[in-house]
Order: structure tokens, then C-alpha cells, then sequence
């Protein structure tokens, strides 16, 4: 009897064993080939053209404009005088500094006609040494007086020539920024020249943009006027600052080839900067997330198709994704969903995200 309670019991047992799960499948990944249909678009960015060699010029003196010679756009010649100031104070100052300087000379004159006389009387005995001395150290001060007053006068003189406002190189006036009657002062700009031979661009660059931004980094130039030619470029010179009012770098951008009949001071451009060494990706914004403290993206293994987070380095956040500068290449598989919910090592299934053609 014993045996059968054992024997059913065992049989009891065996009937309550259930059946092992099935091993979980696993879980669908919505993922995107980084490649060309997700590379970042090249960086645009709209500039001026501008001159690469202008200059401010303005007078060297204060004074009152009475002639302006120049308009805005007037070809000019190095040595053209651009504006002139009333100069009838500077004339009577060289006047006056001409005659201190003949008072000077007459005075030098005498001393040395006395000190000649001393000497001579000194040799009779007549007077002592130290008459003598006396009188060559006055002929010293008079000599030194004649310089001062030649050298006061020359300044003079350079003043009065200085109420000539001349150009400093051959180019064109793109700016005018007084008119006769005004007061102006020394060092205020008056005109301002260019050579309109020798054109580039001006961008300004945001601080976002300037991680790809290098000096001789290849460009191409559209004018707004002359959409249809694309104007070959380099960047030849980069701000070591920002703009404190804008926060933007200024860069220049050199024409490397000849600027036709329609490259104009001022016009409109669009740059496109290309970098063949550089390709960022963009990426839509739910791919990227935060684990353990580092930026990071989950890029599946072709080969066990399982899920590791990567690290990257994001540029700008834009409305239609994010910009990956670092961390990606070419081919890599990166779940666009539901990644804050993966596990580092995970087994997926991926499914390419469809996308607008």
C-alpha cells in the first residue's frame, strides 16, 4: 500500500512540472545605414564681397572741411587729394614759427660777433677767462635755440601740408563720411578706399559652425546677382576672436580664380564650405541620448546583432536632426527608437526606418 501512495505520488509530481518557456524573441530595433542619404548637408553660410586691401583715411590735424574733391565710386590715384581744411591758422603759424626762427639766427649772430670781440680783448688781457666763458656758453644756447625754432618750424610747415587730405593708394571711395563745413578731428574717417582688384568674401561664422572651419579650407562662391557661376575660394583668414556683439567669427574667403565683370564691392554671396577629409552625419533627434554620462548613440553589430552604445560628438541641433561630427563612419547601423530603453549588449532585430524620398 505504501509503494502505491509512493508510485502516485511521484506520478502527482511529474503532472505538475510545467512545460519550460520559450526563449524570448528578440525585440525590433528601428535603425539608419549612416551614409550619404544621412550626411549632413555642407555648411552654407551668406557673406559679402569686399576688398581685401581698404584703408580709412581721415586728417591728421583738426580743423574745418572747406572742399570736398570725391564722390562715392570716384577712381582715385595714389597722392589725389580727396578734401582739404581751411588752412589760414596753420599759414599763420608757419609765419610766425619762419620769424622765431630769423629772431633765432640774430641772435646766434650776436653771440658769436661777442664772443669773437671777448676772445680778442681776452688775448690783450683786458678781460678775464671767465668773461669769455660766459659768452660761449650764451653763443651754446643760441646755436641750440636756431635748431629748436628749425625744427618747430618744419613741424609747422608739415601741419599746414596736412590740411591736404591725399590718398594714400590707387583704388575707389566706397565711403564718405563728412562733408564741407563739418569739424572734424584728427583721425576721424573721412573716406575710405578700396582696391577693387583684389575682391574676397566676409562671413560671418557662429561659434556652432567653427569646428570644421580651417584656414585654406576649399569654398564655393554663388553671387545672388550671378547664380549661375560658382566661384572657386579658400579661406585665407580666420578671427583668433569673436565679435563681442555678435559672437561670430569673421573670415575671409579668397577668390582663387579671376573675378568676372559682375563681382561687385558689396554684392550678396552664398559660401559653401567643402572639407573631403571631414563627413558628418545627421541624425534624427531620438538617436541621440545620454548614458553614463557621455553623448552617445546605439549602433547595432552586423554580425550578432547586438546593441552598444557609442560615443559622439554632436555639432548643431537642427530642425530636421541633429549633426554628428565624431564618432561614426560610413555603413553604421544606429537605432533611431526607443534607445533609452536598450540595454548595452542587447539582441535586436533591425528594421530599416523608412524614410521621405
Amino acid at each position: 500500500m505504501n509503494r502505491l501512495l509512493l508510485v502516485l505520488a511521484g506520478l502527482f509530481l511529474i503532472g505538475c512540472e510545467q512545460a519550460p518557456p520559450p526563449p524570448s524573441q528578440p525585440r525590433p530595433a528601428l535603425v539608419v545605414n549612416a551614409g550619404d542619404r544621412f550626411a549632413a548637408a555642407p555648411t552654407i553660410l551668406i557673406g559679402e564681397i569686399k576688398s581685401r586691401y581698404e584703408s580709412a583715411q581721415g586728417f591728421r590735424i583738426d580743423g574745418k572741411i572747406i572742399q570736398r574733391y570725391v564722390e562715392v565710386g570716384t577712381t582715385v590715384s595714389k597722392g589725389q587729394v580727396l578734401a582739404k581744411l581751411d588752412n589760414r591758422d596753420t599759414g599763420l603759424t608757419v609765419k610766425a614759427s619762419e620769424a622765431r626762427v630769423q629772431a633765432a639766427k640774430a641772435d646766434q649772430a650776436l653771440a658769436r660777433a661777442e664772443l669773437d670781440r671777448l676772445e680778442k680783448l681776452y688775448l690783450r688781457k683786458f678781460i678775464s677767462s671767465q668773461a669769455v666763458d660766459i659768452q660761449k656758453a650764451k653763443y651754446q644756447s643760441a646755436v641750440a635755440l636756431v635748431k629748436q625754432t628749425v625744427a618747430e618750424a618744419a613741424v609747422s610747415t608739415n601741419q599746414s601740408a596736412y590740411t591736404d587730405l591725399r590718398a594714400e593708394r590707387d583704388g575707389v571711395v566706397i565711403e564718405i563720411h563728412a562733408e564741407p563745413g563739418q569739424v572734424v578731428a584728427a583721425g576721424e574717417t573721412i573716406a575710405r578706399i578700396a582696391v577693387p582688384d583684389s575682391m574676397e568674401v566676409e562671413v560671418s561664422v557662429p561659434e556652432s559652425r567653427m569646428q570644421s572651419i580651417e584656414k585654406n579650407l576649399t569654398a564655393e562662391v554663388r553671387l545672388w546677382a550671378e547664380p549661375t557661376h560658382i566661384y572657386q575660394g579658400k579661406i585665407r583668414e580666420i578671427a583668433p576672436a569673436a565679435d563681442s556683439v555678435t559672437r561670430t567669427f569673421q573670415i575671409r574667403i579668397a577668390l582663387t580664380e579671376d573675378a568676372s565683370n559682375q563681382l561687385r564691392l558689396g554684392m550678396t554671396a552664398a559660401v559653401i564650405f567643402k572639407d573631403h577629409n571631414h563627413h558628418d552625419f545627421l541624425l534624427p533627434l531620438p538617436a541621440v541620448s545620454q548614458y553614463e554620462g557621455n553623448t552617445v548613440v546605439w549602433v547595432v553589430n552586423p554580425e550578432t546583432d547586438q546593441v552598444f552604445p557609442r560615443i559622439v560628438q554632436t555639432g548643431m541641433y537642427r530642425e530636421d536632426g541633429v549633426v554628428i561630427t565624431k564618432g561614426l563612419q560610413d555603413g553604421d547601423k544606429v537605432v533611431v527608437a526607443g534607445v533609452h530603453t536598450l540595454l548595452s549588449g542587447q539582441k535586436v532585430r533591425p528594421q530599416i526606418a523608412q524614410q521621405n524620398p
